[in-house]
């Protein structure tokens, strides 16, 4: 299993991926703008999110970027922008869209590509971007607000944050660029780890973010925006310059309560697809769907929103296992804010109620003086459990599946309501075995409902929401401290016994179309929330919607909506979004073939993108040569709050931020190689701490129920001033870098000269980096000496090769270095024992570009793109 801290190879040709990645004075972040603009009608947004890349090098660029969306967002379209041209995506499936891409990116053709990878998370490729040139890629979508307690949230993610990867590696080559390997549980997780930047990193990304409120929707009686800065005038929100790209952008609108309602939209005729790639000058490939089967005429999409009843019945003996998440990314204000809702929760028991707390990472926590399993809810037992919470730090892993499983198995008394209450960031990569798992213990024993509080400001609201619906429950997110009380009361008020249970729906003078409700799995009325479901019907749009089901007192419960025939042009999208959700669900669950091909049929029919799809635009002209150009994956910023705690390091040497300011991408080799051939890594002298806190992990041998509790990670602050000039673990840990630096650049020494002088252009500015945290001493100047002399355009690049491979051997041998470096040719220069801290020369690939002498098409697999292989 892995974490963050395991760094992995670079594939072929991405010698600009990686960890403390930093744009030089050549520039090597392709992503230089993000512009959101949306448009907010009622409770619909319709979204375009403009993402402008540009090539500072001077060879054609091909761009990676793993971004996020909203994850009930439909992505309906995608345009591609370079010059006067202007190139429409079509959506094909995935395979035949990726090697459609692929053709024309050797063929020498601009051409850009987009795949969903979760529910939230997205790749976008960029190829064959010419020297100097910029191309922008505009992304379409439809989605809906939530809404609760009469405000509508308007939630779009600006980052995707590092994930704990579970798991077993697989042999072979990854399926993506990202830092971690592909396991056993998360197969694809080399796909959803982008490469982080350093904090601190000037800001590379400028966003711009307008938000207008369309008049003819719901009045708004009030609105306000978290986390972000923003100025409001003439209906129309706008985020100040020069915020970052690393935290949810939330709106919060509050409306007047509306009454329940129908609202039924015929379909609007299509225009078909021709597929066509652009020609010269301006140019607009086909729509993204076909022409409509003659069964489609007099279709369209129902919308059905109840209000909720009034509470008329006191709440039921409960049973509650509240699972807290203590993992190492829940540092700082995050773990805080995570004991006070468990405590919150805890404090809202009654005698007549039990419960259990289990906190868990790498391992499951019990409170010491609780029985293993349910206590009763007396005050002793609560103040007892609130005394433990008190105590809890970040640390560890998260390990979600075995708590899931336990906490599960402690609600086992179908007499009693049985309520599981999971308080996380939602952190994790192997999403789909928790479903799974989630599912499973549903079949099992069925009737335990599930809840999810996610505290984050880039939380993973996607797994959270998917995990809550799966278990008949609610998602509250909090963002801030300051928004966890009203949260928590929200909370408070839904994990009592819903309002309404077995809720049925029939309709009369209306044709539904069977199979088509989302969610399929009628959702529980709870307090403060409509309930919301869509379809499809045909035939005339008239009728009406009757809703029955059982209020909490046992008693009879019935709603009669009649229909009204709206123009909602967005309705048959969102629609389809929320439909394919349900069907990849089930996927995830039964692995059926055949629902593959309707979640393919589906997806293409409606326009909306999905896991087996992918929207691909190529532009027909011919711009280079073709082969493989320059890539680059884009480094994504460490999401607003995270913290760097500082452990201690294998004798006694603190941790500081020095540890991952060099980084870059040599670590990932050695760990990478091990992973592949089930070895035990070399340990270095100092672990790498990446930007995402450390976790503490098992070794793959070991069952995670046989470990001893996890050490706390919990420790001083890393400081952006760096270790004290006289810091005893400040020259072990630079040691540790440089020798991994010196190892990369040996294995890039028979790259081109261009593509050296680009790795010297980069090491400089890590080296650049890592004397500002030092600061002080003789280390700090023996790096700013190395970095004059890189950037001294007046050397030769062998001269400066050489004086680098010189000085980072020196570094990683542990000599002073204060005194004059080994001349070029000197065999210190080129000892390749210095080259890897365990005294061995580097293996091939271990950084750069160079994979053991491979091809660079060898770094990318076209095999899976998300299935377990």
């Amino acid at each position: 299993m892995t974490t963050i801290d395991d760094l992995r190879d670079v594939p072929a040709g991405r010698e600009d991926d990686g960890f403390g990645a930093l744009r030089t004075e050549r520039g090597n972040l392709p992503l230089h703008r993000l512009d959101l603009r949306a448009t907010i009608t009622g409770l619909t947004a319709g979204i375009e999110l403009i993402q402008g890349f540009r090539n500072p090098h001077d060879v054609p660029l091909e761009a990676t970027y793993v971004f996020p969306l909203p994850d009930r967002a439909a992505l309906t379209g995608l345009r591609m922008t370079a010059g006067d041209r202007v190139i429409e995506g079509v959506l094909e499936e995935r395979a035949s869209a990726r090697q459609r891409y692929d053709e024309a990116i050797a063929a020498g053709q601009r051409a850009s590509i987009a795949e969903e990878e979760r529910p939230d998370v997205f790749t976008l490729r960029v190829g064959n971007i010419l020297p100097g040139e910029q191309v922008t890629v505009a992304l379409t979508l439809a989605g809906p607000l939530s809404f609760a307690d009469g405000q509508a949230e308007f939630r779009f993610p600006l980052v995707v944050a590092p994930r704990y990867i579970p798991g077993a590696p697989l042999p072979g080559e990854p399926v993506g660029d990202g830092y971690a390997p592909d396991t056993a549980a998360v197969p694809d997780a080399s796909r959803i780890t982008p490469p982080v930047l350093l904090p601190g990193f000037p800001n590379p990304v400028d966003l711009s973010i307008e938000v207008r409120l369309d008049p003819a929707g719901l009045p708004v009686r009030a609105l306000a925006s978290s986390l972000h800065a923003v100025s409001e005038s003439d209906a129309v929100v706008r985020v100040r310059p020069g915020e970052r790209v690393n935290r949810d952008f939330i709106l919060r609108l509050t409306y007047d309560e509306s009454a329940s309602a129908l609202a039924l939209t015929p379909d609007a005729p299509r225009t078909p697809a021709t597929g066509a790639a652009a020609t010269d000058g301006a140019a607009t490939d086909g729509a993204a769907t076909d022409d409509a089967p003659a069964a489609d005429l007099g279709e369209g999409t129902w919308r059905l929103s109840v209000l909720p009843p009034e509470p008329t019945a006191p709440a039921r003996p409960k049973d509650l296992v509240l699972l807290l998440d203590r993992s190492g990314s829940m540092h700082g204000w995050k773990m805080v804010a995570a004991r006070r809702a468990a405590a919150r929760i805890v404090d809202t028991l009654t005698d007549a109620d039990r419960f259990a707390v289990l906190a868990f990472d790498s391992v499951i926590e019990y409170p010491d003086a609780l029985p293993k399993g349910l206590a009763a809810g007396t005050d002793r037992n609560r103040y007892r459990a609130v005394e433990h919470l008190a105590r809890l730090d970040a640390r560890g892993g998260t390990e979600m599946f075995g708590p899931l499983q336990e906490g599960l198995g402690l609600l086992a008394d179908p007499s009693r309501d049985r309520v599981l209450v999971l308080v996380t960031d939602g952190q994790v990569g192997n999403e789909d075995q928790l479903l799974r798992e989630v599912a499973t213990a549903g079949e099992r024993s069925g009737g335990v409902r599930i809840h999810a509080v996610g505290i984050d400001r880039a939380v993973n609201a996607g797994f959270l929401g998917r995990l809550a619906a799966y278990g008949s429950g609610r998602c509250e997110l909090v963002e801030s401290e300051e928004r966890l009380d009203e949260a928590m009361e929200r909370i408070h008020r839904r994990i009592a016994a819903p309002l309404v249970t077995g809720v049925r729906l029939r309709a009369e003078g209306l044709e539904l179309v069977d199979g088509t409700a989302a969610p399929a799995r009628m959702p529980d009325v709870f307090p403060g929330v409509p309930l919301v479901v869509a379809g499809r019907y045909r035939g005339p749009a008239a009728g009406k919607l009757i809703l029955t089901g059982t209020d909490a007192a046992g008693d009879p419960w019935r709603v009669e909506v009649p229909a009204t025939a709206v123009d909602a042009p967005a309705s048959a999208a969102i629609w389809g979004r929320a439909h394919l959700r349900d069907l990849e669900d089930r996927y995830t669950v039964t692995a059926d073939g055949a629902l593959e091909r309707e979640i393919v049929a589906t997806s293409l029919r409606f326009g909306v993108l999905c896991r087996f799809t992918a929207y691909v635009a190529v532009d027909a002209r011919v711009v280079t040569e073709g082969g493989t150009p320059h890539r680059v994956t884009q480094p994504v910023e460490l999401p607003s709050g995270w913290e760097s705690p500082s452990p201690a390091a294998p004798g006694g040497a603190p941790m500081t931020m020095a540890a991952f300011a060099l980084g870059g991408a040599a670590p990932r080799a050695r760990m990478h190689r091990a992973a592949r051939s089930g070895a035990t890594p070399a340990q270095p002298k100092a672990p790498v701490s990446p930007p995402r806190p450390p976790t503490s992990l098992p070794p793959a041998s070991l069952p995670s129920a046989s470990l001893p509790p996890q050490p706390s990670l919990a420790g001083p602050q890393a400081s952006m001033s760096g270790p004290a000039a006289d810091d005893p673990g400040a020259e072990a840990i630079l040691a540790e870098l440089a020798g991994r630096e010196a190892g990369a650049l040996r294995a890039s020494a028979e790259l081109p000269p261009a593509r050296r002088a680009e790795l010297l252009d980069d090491l400089a500015s890590r080296l650049d980096a890592q004397a500002t945290w030092l600061a002080s001493g003789p280390l700090a100047g023996a790096l700013r000496d190395l970095v004059e002399a890189l950037r001294d355009a007046a050397l030769p690049l062998a001269e400066r090769w050489d004086r680098a491979l010189a000085t980072l051997d020196r570094l990683a041998a542990g000599d002073s270095p204060t005194g004059d470096a080994p001349a070029a040719g000197d065999p210190a220069a080129a000892d390749p024992a210095a080259a890897d801290p365990a005294g061995g020369p580097a293996a091939p690939g271990s950084g750069g570009s160079g994979s053991g002498g491979s091809s660079p098409a060898a770094g990318r697999r076209k095999g899976a793109f998300w299935r377990p292989r």
